[in-house]
Formats: structure tokens, C-alpha cells, sequence
């Protein structure tokens, strides 16, 4: 009877064992055969029992591990759609931030362009103006010089009339 029992180590599983145990027993002394049979019989029908049970309990074991296989290769293929999924979205999103992206600098390189064109032209009135005020200046200098130099009593030097302006100096 010892040895239609499997031991404990060949029966650890992380699985339910009671189809093992119903095995087991209908193996046992009442399922050996009939009182009257030879002890060579029931000691070869034994033999063959073992090798079954041992069979089944291989056979169980490469039935559970191939349903585990299967449902561990169905959720990584449900983590691997999931992972697609989501770089998806995230290449949508990130189009979507491409766009905007694009639409703003080009929104700031029209602007910029603008900028610097106003800028090139108040350079160009500033160049325009500093010229003018220098010509005034120089205008209200001369101006100046020949009001003194028409007070100076002992002044020879003939002195232009008002209405002749000076050359401007351009």
C-alpha cells in the first residue's frame, strides 16, 4: 500500500489535489482486485497502477502548467496591447503638441520679422533726424556767431546779410 501512495514532495502543486486523492483511493486495497486473486497479480496490477498514477499526475501537471502558460502569455499579450495603446496616445498627443508647437514659433518668427523691419526703420528717421537737429544746431551756432561778431565794434570783416543762409553741410 506504501507504494501506491505517492510521497508528499511529488505531490507538492500550488493546485487543487482532489482529483490526485480520488485516484489514490479507488487504487487502494479495494480496487487491487478480488481476495481469491494471486499475489503475483495484485502485486503487477499495483505496479501498473503506480506507473498510471504517476503518468496522470505528470500528465495533470503538464495540463496545469500549459493552462498557466497560456493564460500568462494571454496577459502579456493584453500588457503588450495596453503598452501600444498608450504610446498611440501619446504619439497623438504629442502631434497634437507638434502643431501647436509649429503654429507659435511660426506666430513668433512673423512677429519677429516685423520687429526688426519697424526697427530698421526708426533707425533709418533716427539717422534722418540726428542729421537734422545737427544742421539745426550748426545753423543756430552760425547764427549766434554773427550776432557777436556784429556787436564786436572793431570787427572789419564784412558781415552776410540774413537773408543768405550758410551751405549746409551734408
Amino acid at each position: 500500500m506504501s507504494s501506491t501512495v505517492p510521497t508528499m514532495e511529488s505531490l507538492e502543486c500550488d493546485w487543487d489535489c482532489s482529483q490526485l486523492f480520488s485516484t489514490i483511493q479507488s487504487v487502494g486495497p479495494a480496487g487491487s482486485g478480488s481476495a481469491s486473486s494471486e499475489p503475483n497479480q495484485t502485486h503487477s496490477n499495483s505496479g501498473l497502477d503506480e506507473s498510471n498514477l504517476k503518468l496522470s499526475i505528470i500528465e495533470e501537471r503538464k495540463r496545469r502548467r500549459m493552462m498557466s502558460n497560456r493564460e500568462s502569455a494571454r496577459r502579456s499579450r493584453m500588457r503588450k496591447q495596453k503598452h501600444l495603446e498608450n504610446l498611440r496616445n501619446l504619439v497623438n498627443q504629442l502631434r497634437i503638441e507638434n502643431r501647436e508647437l509649429t503654429s507659435r514659433l511660426r506666430f513668433l518668427l512673423y512677429h519677429c520679422h516685423r520687429v526688426r523691419t519697424d526697427n530698421n526703420s526708426l533707425r533709418s528717421e533716427y539717422t534722418v533726424l540726428r542729421q537734422k537737429l545737427s544742421d539745426m544746431q550748426q545753423i543756430l551756432l552760425f547764427k549766434q556767431l554773427q550776432q557777436f561778431s556784429s556787436t564786436w565794434p572793431y570787427n572789419n570783416v564784412p558781415v552776410m546779410s540774413e537773408q543768405t543762409p550758410p551751405p549746409l553741410i551734408i
